[in-house]
């Protein structure tokens, strides 16, 4: 079998996650990574077993044998590399978000119009296989009219003032942190599997440590781990902790969505709930393998990820039997197999998985959110 051969951009936190996605598939293969310089590209390749190592991304992209690249960099690097890649003639797979702003983000989408090139999002949270149960059901009519969706989003790794990282800095994460980051995987999540558009919004934001310490060293070379005073210094934060944002659809359907990343306890919480004109139905990213069915004239239902209960056009995205978890990595592996799946059909193909199209969606919502909350009104998502 001829094996489609990857390049993995950036290996901070979500860069191994798509290596090992990568590595699910039994059609690709992970040849070259890179990083900001040789060294620490030679020890990530090392660590993860990748033969090629490169200090400069383009070195990556101008590699003939890589086919694709995975764009795992901070934010405000995500645009340069993408547009680079497509000229380049590689198919691109990003992280969200796909630009800084609606701009790059237009740009981006053009570019992947006109180029015969794959250009899609890691947006996993929507191949969970519950979540496209539900998105099942509602297409074929189980929920009934759509009336209300609520739901969350919610973390606390920024819980305490000497929590840190380059996402609280709008010139390495953009205009917004919270929204941004995770905020778009819920409206992501909700949008696809309903078939809904958010139209307006109105949004309160607040950023609760408004001083934060920085480190001046890696955590890791601290005496437990503490900070001392000499060890940070304090920075002004401007990007939010914590927004609430209430939608309307375009369906005549109502909404809100919080998301919170100093909510101690929920380490990596996205929580929905659709409630429809025959039943509701609801997800929690920290129980993924079970949903909750909701009515009115009888027993409520606890439905377990079960392939045999499931509808049949969703089976493929469950890789083991009932009882058998699959959680966060296993949504990332069905979402690389489905942008996969795309690359080997090619660029007129019916495969569903998240494009740039999706990506460039995302900023419109954030674009219009941080307007509306800096305004204290109602804002029209605009495209």
């Amino acid at each position: 079998m001829k094996k489609i051969k990857v390049g993995v951009i950036g290996t901070g936190f979500i860069g191994p996650v798509h290596v090992e996605a990568i590595r699910r598939q039994p059609n690709t293969e992970v040849i070259a990574l890179s990083e900001i310089n040789e060294e620490l590209a030679r020890a990530k390749a090392d660590s993860l077993g990748i033969e090629r190592a490169y200090g400069d991304y383009k070195e990556l992209i101008a590699d003939p044998d890589v086919e694709v690249i995975h764009i795992c960099t901070p934010n405000h690097l995500h645009y340069q590399i993408a547009k680079e890649g497509i000229l380049a003639g590689k198919h691109v797979v990003c992280e969200k978000p796909l630009a800084m702003n609606v701009e790059e983000g237009k740009e981006l989408v053009e570019l992947a119009k006109e180029h015969d090139v794959i250009c899609a999002m890691h947006l996993n949270c929507r191949t969970y296989p519950l979540v496209q149960q539900i998105r099942e059901m509602i297409a074929r009519g189980d929920l009934g009219t759509i009336f209300a969706v609520n739901g969350s989003y919610q973390q606390d790794w920024l819980f305490k003032d000497t929590d840190y990282s380059w996402r609280l800095e709008k010139q390495f994460s953009g205009e917004s942190r919270a929204i941004a980051d995770i905020g778009t995987h819920w409206f992501d999540t909700v949008e696809s599997i309903t078939g809904l558009k958010t139209e307006k919004v109105c949004a309160d934001f607040e950023t609760f440590y408004k001083i934060r310490k920085k480190p001046l060293k890696p955590v890791e070379t601290y005496s437990g781990k503490v900070l001392q005073p000499s060890d940070y210094e304090e920075v002004p934060i401007d990007t939010e902790d914590y927004a609430t944002v209430l939608i309307k659809f375009d369906n005549g359907a109502h909404g809100s969505f919080t998301v919170n990343q100093v909510a101690a306890g929920r380490k990596n919480r996205m929580y929905f709930e659709i409630y429809g004109s025959k039943c509701s139905v609801v997800f929690d990213s920290e129980e993924p393998n079970q949903i909750w069915i909701g009515h009115r004239d009888g027993n409520n239902e606890i439905m377990m990820k079960d392939p045999s209960l499931m509808y049949p056009n969703v089976v493929e995205y469950n890789s083991y039997p009932g009882g058998h978890t699959e959680g966060f990595a296993d949504a990332s592996k069905q979402t690389i197999r489905k942008i996969y799946e795309a690359i080997e059909a090619g660029k007129d193909s019916d495969v569903y998985y998240p494009k740039f199209e999706d990506g460039y969606r995302e900023l419109a919502l954030c674009k219009a959110i941080v307007k509306s909350a800096a305004e204290e009104k109602w804002v029209v998502v605009e495209e």
